[in-house]
């Protein structure tokens, strides 16, 4: 509806305070009388430009968003980097400016991302509104005017012919065979017959065939229409509303970082308090308990973590882009890994989005089209499993020639698309499959006169040329099935010869067909004398009601070839996949009973979930999986009621009307062929082939980068709380420092590098899509985690303790006994990765050789550790010193002992963390 004016005068719009009916259930006089409008002249130019000031422009609002600043700051707003930065800080006041810069560089390149990401998303938003930017024929004092979209106002008369884009919502007052593509606003998957009538005040968006919507494209016809809403005010306005409304959703990793960062920053903050505080007591000097508590505070932050994090998706995302889906935002790539629910659309998703005839019945004759698609490959087979012979069907053969030559549809290119509708388009290639051609068969049979397909005669018929008998016309006719029978007087059979028409014998026919969820269109011929002109002969024809009925042509989208396989791979993955469509209840229900969605769940539809409210709604969400002719707000209020059921939910779409929802789920997926522009930046992944079966691989790859990420931080966890809690026990026993926080800062740095960045590039588990979806609830910070925490680390203290005081008890010098300290605290991590190259697997169950980095990483860590022992300069740096072969003995004495030990823990208590 339109915006309400500030003052109403004579003629025009009515007041704001008015209750006013809606455009659809409204007479086309009444519509422009309510709109001060003339249905002859339109709005003179003055009145236009008076409404354009009090309306404003015909575009979608700009949303209110923090500029560059504040969102640049933002990057920087998370517990984690807190103690990145003050990390930095405290890097910084020790003097080691190299260190602090690579800290800082870290947290550096994780804002750009951030930022980028960010201001990409936005961006989803501006091509919304570039969407209803166009130029508009519009009739203004009379006259015919091209204008820009942006100027229309309520009560404009446009008018519209094939190929425009629909500039804003109107009321359609005058129709001329019009057929509008709205599947990008409402989902439907094949272009809609559009008429004047007045409909019901409850007809959903869906179903208002009296009117067209911004944003929409006509496809055939031509049509005038009063202008009833602008800008913000449309239907693609308040898809708007929602895409800004719906925020998107911290991904489980994050949540899950989130909630552990607040948990680690607590704990370094009152471990360092409590070291600062047990020196204090002790009467240690002030200056050595300060540096003792930020070597713990040092110690404890995973400096590595952001980047391999960072790295460890990015990994993913190079995986995921080989198996044809494009990650926009790095989390996306974990968040496949967690999913558990997949609402998925079902047009070029799950099917084709390519109609194709499966079966041709004639009076007395069922014949099966093999083939998908628009190419003609493919036969017709009659029952006995023979090929069908058109030479011995007459009935067959004059139904194909109606299919092809009562015809609008055309190909582009190499058949990859279609102009016109799709159900045409199937027609043209079954009767290519049959080795008619029909491009043959139209220049064979020349069209001379036609009545296009109407709403309201539910047929299109066409009269041609014949080759063969110049005296005749023939008449095709194809349509709606029952009322083709009303038309017709005899049927045809397969010898040629006619008899009466067994009109209830048809229509049960169609019935059993629509059933199967196949759409049905029955088809007609007759021959004429070629006395009267060609509009007389066929509108006579048709009057006479003696057309034979020569059979009818059942066709579906049908399922891609892999999108069976996939559904049943993600059922077994514990993945509960519902289907989300524009489409028909029928349609829906027998698509995903092929594809093996449908057993075990309901079918709603959008009137349903209309009728529920609260718990009822989210029982039925939960119950049901196939949800048919959905609104946008419904769509993403199915999101919210499955994210409220503890479901982390991946949303599939290509349309306007899916963005909100795919910016609200936890990951939007888009299509890269057939999806708008909008769907794609609304959402984290695009897929290149458009293909359910490339949703299921990703989820395989999402949850090897989960399954990487836990190992990273399985691993790194216990070495970081070893370095921490050394200190804290050399404070509380009034021990000498064990290792200095500059030495401890090289082995967080290196280590992650060298080490744990090699756990991102392991390969995916055994078996890792037969087991169910992690719970969304489950924290970082098992207690199994803890416990080995606990183990690792004690493991760490007591092993370093022991050798600093072994070494210095011997009689070696301090920076010695360091030296052996860091190289012990090295080998034990060292060791532990291989323990944690497996959440399930022993050590010598994963092979040696099945992940090439982790020996390069050994590699490379040995030679930077013989470099801080031995190089001069390293040990200036470092306050390192030379050991010798009977510490390296010890050292790796203790670390081989602390590893054997973990594994028989992980063999004892189970493997699963």
């Amino acid at each position: 509806m339109d915006r309400p004016r500030k003052d109403a005068g004579p003629g025009t719009v009515a007041r704001a305070d008015a209750p006013r009916p809606a455009p659809h259930e409204l007479a086309p006089h009444e519509v422009v009388l309510i709109h001060g409008s003339d249905l002859d002249r339109g709005l003179d130019e003055h009145e236009a430009r008076d409404r354009l000031e009090r309306y404003g422009p015909n575009v979608l609002p700009r949303a209110d968003t923090a500029g560059w600043p504040v969102r640049w700051l933002r990057q920087f707003h998370h517990p984690l980097i807190y103690i990145l930065l003050a990390s930095a800080a405290i890097t910084l006041l020790l003097g080691d400016l190299v260190d602090s810069a690579v800290i800082l560089a870290v947290l550096l390149v994780n804002a750009v991302v951030g930022f980028v990401q960010e201001s990409r998303a936005e961006a989803a938003l501006d091509e919304l509104r570039a969407m209803a930017r166009t130029r508009a024929r519009v009739v203004r004092g009379g006259r015919v005017a091209e204008v820009p979209s942006e100027e229309l106002v309520p009560g404009d008369l446009v008018l519209l012919e094939a190929g425009d884009k629909v500039p804003a919502d109107l009321r359609l007052v005058r129709v001329a065979e019009l057929c509008a593509d709205e599947s990008a606003l409402t989902g439907e998957s094949v272009p809609v017959a559009k008429d004047e009538v007045v409909l019901p005040q409850a007809t959903p968006v869906t179903d208002r065939r009296n009117m067209v919507y911004s944003g929409t494209v006509i496809t055939s016809g031509t049509a005038t229409g009063i202008v009833v809403a602008t800008g913000a005010e449309t239907e693609l306005g308040r898809i708007h509303r929602f895409v800004t409304e719906a925020e998107p959703l911290a991904t489980p990793l994050t949540r899950k970082i989130a909630r552990f960062s607040a948990i680690l920053t607590a704990a370094i903050l009152a471990l360092s308090a409590l070291t600062f505080a047990v020196g204090m007591v002790r009467g240690e000097p002030v200056k050595e308990t300060f540096i003792a508590a930020v070597a713990l505070a040092v110690a404890a932050i995973p400096e590595g973590l952001p980047a391999v994090v960072t790295i460890t998706l990015a990994i993913g995302v190079s995986r995921m882009a080989a198996r044809r889906a494009v990650i926009r935002r790095l989390p996306a790539v974990e968040t496949l890994g967690s999913t558990t629910v997949i609402c998925t659309d079902k047009t070029g998703t799950l099917t084709e989005n390519r109609m194709t005839v499966r079966v041709i019945r004639t009076p007395d004759r069922t014949v099966t089209v093999t083939g998908a698609g628009y190419a003609p490959v493919g036969e017709l087979v009659d029952e006995d499993g023979r090929r069908a012979d058109l030479g011995e069907d007459a009935a067959l053969r004059w139904s194909l020639l109606a299919g092809a030559c009562c015809n609008d549809a055309a190909f582009l290119g190499d058949r990859a698309s279609v102009a016109g509708d799709p159900t045409e388009a199937a027609m043209l290639v079954a009767a290519d499959k049959a080795g008619l051609g029909h491009e043959h068969a139209r220049a064979r049979f020349p069209r001379i006169a036609e009545q296009p397909f109407r709403p309201e005669r539910r047929y299109m018929a066409t009269l041609h040329e014949t080759p063969d008998r110049p005296g005749e016309w023939i008449v095709f006719v194809k349509g709606a099935t029952e009322r083709l029978v009303r038309m017709c007087a005899w049927e045809m059979m397969a010898g040629g010869e006619c008899r009466p028409l067994d009109a209830g014998a048809a229509l049960r026919s169609a019935e059993e067909l629509a059933g199967q969820g196949l759409r049905v269109l029955a088809t007609a011929m007759c021959r004429v004398p070629a006395t009267a002109g060609p509009e007389e002969s066929l509108d006579a024809a048709l009057r006479a009601g003696t057309l034979v009925f020569t059979g009818m042509q059942a066709m579906l989208d049908p399922p891609r070839p892999g999108a069976v396989r996939a559904v049943r791979a993600c059922r077994d993955a514990g993945i509960s996949v519902k289907m989300i469509t524009g489409d028909h209840a029928t349609t829906a229900a027998a698509v995903a009973r092929r594809i093996g969605i449908l057993p075990g769940g309901d079918v709603l539809t959008g009137e349903d979930l209309a009728r529920l409210t609260g718990p009822e709604f989210s029982a039925a969400v939960e119950r049901a999986a196939v949800f048919a002719r959905v609104s946008p707000e419904q769509k993403l209020r199915l999101v919210v009621a499955l994210q409220e059921r503890r479901h982390v939910v991946a949303m599939t779409g290509d349309g306007v009307n899916d963005a909100p929802a795919l910016r609200r789920a936890d990951i939007g997926i888009a299509m890269g062929r057939s999806g708008t522009e909008v769907a794609k930046d609304a959402a984290d992944m695009v897929l290149t082939d458009d293909d359910f079966a490339s949703i299921e691989a990703a989820a395989e790859e999402g949850r090897g980068v989960f399954d990487n990420l836990t190992k990273f931080i399985v691993w790194t966890l216990p070495t970081n709380a070893g370095q921490g809690l050394v200190i804290l026990v050399a404070i509380l026993f009034g021990l000498t420092l064990p290792m200095l926080p500059l030495q401890i800062l090289w082995i967080n740095m290196i280590t992650a590098v060298t080490l744990g960045l090699t756990l991102a590039f392991e390969p995916k588990e055994p078996g890792i899509m037969r087991r169910p979806p992690r719970d969304p609830g489950r924290p970082l910070l098992t207690g199994a985690l803890v416990v080995r925490i606990l183990l690792v680390a004690g493991l760490m203290i007591a092993g370093a303790l022991w050798l600093f005081e072994w070494e210095l008890r011997r009689g070696a010098g301090l920076a010695e006994a360091r030296t052996a300290a860091v190289n012990l605290f090295v080998m034990v991590e060292l060791c532990y990765l291989f323990n944690c190259r497996s959440l399930t697997l022993p050590v010598w169950r994963v092979g040696l050789f099945s992940n090439r980095w982790s020996l390069a990483g050994v590699a490379a860590q040995i030679l930077a550790q013989l470099a801080l022992t031995y190089l001069p300069v390293m040990n200036r740096l470092f306050h390192t010193a030379p050991i010798g072969l009977d510490a390296w003995l010890r050292v790796l004495a203790l670390a081989g002992a602390a590893t054997l030990i973990v594994a028989v823990d992980k063999r004892l208590r189970g493997m699963h963390l």
